[in-house]
């Protein structure tokens, strides 16, 4: 007998996933977009910083600008929350996600663990954020633009 009333309204009747691969599912978007988010406000950043044109979508330069900052800010935010782990906790870490495939994935897995064993995680991840975008534009406001470095300034 169905009933007009699921068990959970936000939960697909017909997905099979368990409790926990929806949670980890649903954390991993949610860091997935947390990512993307400060690494595109970041970037934005820097290009005024620098005074260059905003990225665009189809860029493969700017892609790839995007990319190697979201590699660094997974980086950071994996040496700096991991830190301050237990070792044998660190072990278990850096065991657990390492089939997730290439490297991105990986660190994302590493978060999405992370989020799930730290109360604090996303207050740690926006102290992250704020350092990584204090440190990144305070280098791109020191470093000339190009009309400085043909004047030689730079």
């Amino acid at each position: 007998m169905s009933t007009p009333f699921g068990t959970s309204l936000r939960r697909d009747p017909t997905d099979p996933r368990g409790l926990k691969e929806r949670i980890d599912a649903l954390l991993r978007e949610r860091l997935e977009d947390a990512i993307d988010t400060a690494c595109l406000d970041l970037l934005v950043e820097l290009r005024r910083a620098r005074r260059l044109p905003m990225p665009a979508s189809g860029s493969p330069e700017d892609r790839a600008e995007f990319d190697a900052l979201v590699g660094a800010f997974l980086g950071r935010l994996e040496a700096s929350l991991a830190a301050e782990l237990a070792d044998e906790e660190r072990s278990r870490l850096a065991a657990g996600p390492a089939a997730a495939g290439d490297e991105t994935r990986r660190l994302i897995a590493v978060q999405v663990a992370l989020s799930r064993h730290l109360p604090d995680y996303w207050q740690r991840f926006e102290a992250v954020k704020a350092a990584l975008v204090l440190e990144q534009t305070q280098a791109a406001a020191v470093r000339p633009g190009l009309l400085g470095r043909l004047l030689g300034r730079g």
